[in-house]
């Protein structure tokens, strides 16, 4: 299911609502929100894909948070005291700076750090912040790297941002962002179809499920009746999805099936926690002979 979803903090809500129901919340931003203190503000990848652009121009536009006349504080090194000079401002036009924490960042970094499997305990200068003034000059030139590092492919994103009309590799890499978008779309519609299904208890598929059939099964007989009624989830599925990112095969509806039970065991395992529960297990045989168990689980709801 990793493939599918990106893992968060956040608690799931396993309450199954039909695809009528769901409601889009209307996505904006506004740059008197923007937070200026490189150690207060939420990394890029937590906001919200449509508005991710503008956030980035915005902080572009601003410049990096460089607090010129504020008097840095000293930390302790053995014998001696050292703190953040504002002369590296002048040699590092990347280099912001967090009163609140008294922290280094990068803000090329923070908004165009690439993926890389060697970006593993490198983002220090784009979330957690560097603080050892004792040898800042080294590790700032150290961060810069070579022509391949991360900062530098970082920087060279961060100029083809600023030209875009003249810049192949941000066409490709808006191109980028918009299969995302239309494909968490399509996740998000495909997903509460199943989770309409499984809180019904119908069966998924059909014994005819070609495009000619009459009855295609409860799964894409639902889903065709959500795109048509819904004009921007037809946007993104059916006729309108790419042909190899349906999201409609077996394989895809099993898994997400399975996510969808292992998210909702982990509600009730967080819901019973250490209160009393009791379990009844009950065998039977189905008209192939076949054993069938069923299990119970019993506790008083909070």
């Amino acid at each position: 299911m990793d493939k599918f979803l990106t893992k968060t903090s956040t608690p799931v809500n396993v309450d199954v609502e039909s695809p009528t129901s769901n409601k889009r919340a209307c996505v904006e931003f506004n740059p008197e929100n923007l937070i200026s203190d490189p150690g207060r503000r939420e990394q890029i990848e937590e906001c919200n894909v449509i508005i991710r652009d503008q956030v980035r121009r915005a902080y572009l536009a601003k410049g990096p948070c460089q607090p010129l006349n504020y008097e840095f504080p000293k930390t302790q090194y053995g014998i001696e005291r050292r703190s953040f000079q504002k002369s590296w401002f002048k040699e590092f036009d990347w280099l912001e700076y967090s009163i609140k924490y008294d922290r280094a960042y990068c803000l090329w970094c923070y908004l165009f750090k690439p993926n890389r499997a060697d970006n593993s305990g490198r983002d220090v200068f784009s979330a957690t912040g560097f603080n050892n003034w004792n040898r800042a000059l080294e590790v700032f030139r150290d961060h810069i790297g070579s022509f391949g590092s991360s900062h530098n492919e970082a920087t060279r994103r961060c100029q083809a941002f600023k030209n875009q009309k003249q810049s192949v590799s941000h066409i490709l890499f808006a191109h980028g962002l918009k299969i995302e978008v239309e494909y968490r779309n399509r996740l998000t519609a495909v997903l509460s179809v199943i989770r309409l299904l499984l809180q019904l208890g119908l069966p998924f598929r059909g014994h005819n499920e070609s495009s000619d059939s009459i009855y295609k099964g409860n799964f894409l007989e639902v889903l065709e009746w959500y795109c048509q009624r819904d004009d921007q989830v037809a946007k993104f599925v059916g006729p309108n999805a790419p042909g190899n990112c349906q999201l409609t095969s077996l394989k895809v509806q099993k898994e997400l099936v399975s996510a969808c039970a292992i998210e909702t065991r982990s509600v009730i395992f967080v819901d019973i926690g250490d209160k009393y529960f009791s379990l009844r297990v009950d065998e039977s045989r189905d008209i192939s002979l076949k054993e069938q168990m069923t299990v119970v689980l019993m506790w008083f709801a909070s």
